[in-house]
């Protein structure tokens, strides 16, 4: 303790002068203090303890403080925010960020300058919270709408480099997922130059690889915006090729980095892109690198580059998995060479087990975006067990992991998909059914999509295993389901669970009346087209059923719904609707005359007559096999 009372006591003077009633003293007392915090951490922080912030900021927000006093107050808090990240927090804990946009408001520039320098090392802290100053469109719009764009594009032709930069910088951010500012960049004039153009200048080899990057991005981010299509040469003969370069081995980690992910952004939606890219410079092998070396071997002469390298070689295992998801979005042949790259899954099955929340992210939407080939599905991922990993990945991660992963996990459910018997071994069922209880939508409609396709010609005790860990009550919880995507997964596995006779008629024997009773409300309910087809689908699969079709029969309500279905102005439902009549009038089923009677007496067969007139043929050919079956 005497220590510390000891230094703060020797710093106690700085503070006490900031009090002193001669201005003059207080202006000298706060040059003293700037002259001994510089560099020195220990002093940043004694001044803090001893309360110098408030009094600071006091000084430089009072109208009677000279501007030569504001100026100074400014840069002493700008030095005390240079140092830890407590220094920050204590700083905001002050309230600052106010006291200096307020500062902005001066018409002295050097005030303006000393305040802004303080601003940018605050907003540069990791430990700032962004929204206290700009972020998300409405801040863009708010900027654009103050002229921003016209302020800032003289500037990239200034004469000093680091403003030509930080216009440009601008630029990336402002149309970042902006097609407003976009739209209105792509017309701006500069010196009679449009800004393309001149971002495409700025992309050249001779330029500075920062410049090169940074205006790579604005044509990126324009493009993704809708302002320059995916076809114009600025970006196919530009800004790809300029970006691929940025993969090279020769270039820095965090170029390296830049460049993959912002060429991932950029040939995310288009498959022409992907095709270009992954035949530019051996792209594909020359992200295989990426594993390997953090640095190359000319960074490898600074041994400090070596260090810092190897501690941020992860983000570039995950800028690779991106650039590998974006290429391998939706050609099959792209998706074979990734895949043929050396050991590439054993590397992708790694990434799933990272301690990086970020690259195991993006091995997952890597491997997602492999396993929408049915190929692959058959063979490297039998091969790699990548299931096991998988099953892994989904026992405790965050939200955004668990989309993609079990995403994933339906392609690999598949029945085409060899993986399908092991998943169902590792405890699928009960994960997939717990996925379906999720707060988030995403979540939900994954879970019930993976078990419908578990249960797609799956064996009965599979289908039971389903019913059982889902639980009925969970089941029609989704079936009233607020998303509609959920609601329409959930039919599918209803309707994937009632096929084939023995079991249907068993699923109906258990959970037969609560079935029925589903299928009424949804049939009564304000629902679209597709899931009132569905659900008469449902119906046909249960009136195909031996001792299930009884269920439908002596339910007056549900067979006046399917005759009123059959009379509908939608073809796909009067289609649905037929497939139910002729599946319980088939002739060669035991009861099937006193059925035929029934559904005679109720009209049916009058309608039947009607829909053989059809128009639509499909229609027109139901009709008459179904009335073959009364003549037979």
């Amino acid at each position: 303790m005497s220590v510390l009372s000891e230094v703060t006591a020797s710093s106690r003077h700085y503070v006490d002068r900031l009090f002193d009633p001669d201005p003059q003293k207080v202006l000298q007392g706060v040059i003293d203090m700037k002259n001994a915090v510089i560099g020195n951490n220990k002093q940043k922080a004694n001044l803090i303890v001893l309360g110098a912030v408030p009094r600071l900021l006091y000084l430089l927000q009072q109208e009677t403080s000279s501007t030569e006093l504001k100026t100074e107050c400014a840069v002493v808090l700008g030095s005390l925010a240079m140092g830890t990240e407590n220094n920050v927090k204590s700083l905001l804990d002050c309230h600052i960020i106010p006291a200096l946009l307020q500062g902005l408001l001066s018409p002295d520039l050097k005030f303006i300058e000393a305040c802004l320098r303080c601003l940018r090392t605050i907003f540069t802290s990791p430990v700032t919270p962004e929204e206290l100053l700009y972020t998300g469109p409405d801040h863009q719009t708010i900027l654009f709408n103050h002229g921003a764009v016209q302020n800032i594009a003289h500037l990239l032709t200034s004469v000093s480099y680091k403003v030509r930069m930080q216009a440009l910088k601008c630029f990336s951010v402002l149309a970042f997922e902006n097609p407003q500012v976009s739209m209105t960049l792509v017309n701006v004039l500069v010196d009679g130059e449009l800004l393309p153009q001149i971002f495409v200048k700025m992309l050249q080899r001779d330029k500075p690889i920062e410049m090169q990057l940074t205006s790579a991005k604005c044509l990126t981010y324009m493009c993704r915006a809708g302002a320059i299509r995916t076809d114009d040469n600025c970006i196919v003969l530009k800004t790809l090729p300029c970006l691929v370069r940025m993969c090279s081995k020769e270039r820095l980690l965090e170029e390296r980095v830049e460049g993959a992910e912002t060429l991932a952004y950029l040939i995310e939606p288009d498959v022409e892109l992907q095709r270009i890219a992954s035949i530019t410079d051996h792209l594909i092998a020359m992200l295989a690198d990426y594993f390997k070396y953090p640095s190359s071997v000319s960074a490898i002469t600074d041994i400090k580059r070596l260090d810092h390298d190897l501690k941020h070689a992860h983000e570039l295992r995950q800028a690779a998995f991106k650039l590998y998801a974006s290429l391998g979005a939706n050609d099959e042949d792209i998706r074979k060479k990734i895949i043929d790259t050396e050991n590439m899954m054993d590397r992708i099955v790694t990434g799933l087990s990272e301690s990086s929340v970020k690259v195991r992210l993006a091995a997952v939407r890597c491997l997602h975006s492999l396993s929408r080939s049915v190929q692959q599905l058959r063979t490297s991922f039998q091969d790699h067990a990548v299931w096991k990993p998988l099953m892994k990945v989904l026992q405790n991660a965050p939200d955004e992991i668990l989309v993609v992963a079990s995403s994933m996990l339906c392609n690999l459910l598949l029945e085409f998909s060899p993986s399908k018997e092991p998943i169902l071994e590792s405890g699928a069922v009960e994960l997939l059914c717990g996925l379906t209880q999720s707060e988030n939508p995403a979540l939900r409609v994954n879970g019930i999509w993976a078990l419908m396709n578990m249960a797609f010609q799956a064996e009965q005790k599979i289908k039971a295993d389903i019913l059982r860990s889902l639980s009925t009550e969970q089941l029609f919880r989704l079936l009233s389901d607020s998303d509609l995507n959920v609601l329409m997964k959930t039919l599918g596995l209803l309707r994937n669970l009632l096929s084939t006779r023995p079991h249907i008629d068993k699923i109906m024997s258990t959970h037969g009346k609560q079935i029925m009773q589903a299928v009424t409300l949804i049939l009564e309910g304000e629902h679209n087209i597709e899931v009132k087809e569905q659900t008469l689908c449902i119906l046909a699969n249960i009136a195909d059923g031996t001792t299930a079709k009884e269920l439908i029969m002596t339910n007056d309500d549900i067979l006046q719904k399917i005759k009123y279905y059959m009379g509908h102005s939608h073809v796909k439902l009067q289609l649905a609707a037929m497939f139910c009549i002729s599946n319980l009038v088939w002739n060669e089923e035991e009861g099937s005359q006193e059925r035929q009677d029934k559904l005679r007496d109720m009209g049916i067969v009058d309608i039947l007559h009607k829909l053989s007139q059809s128009p639509d043929s499909n229609l027109c050919d139901k009709a008459k096999t179904a009335l073959q079956q009364y003549l037979a």
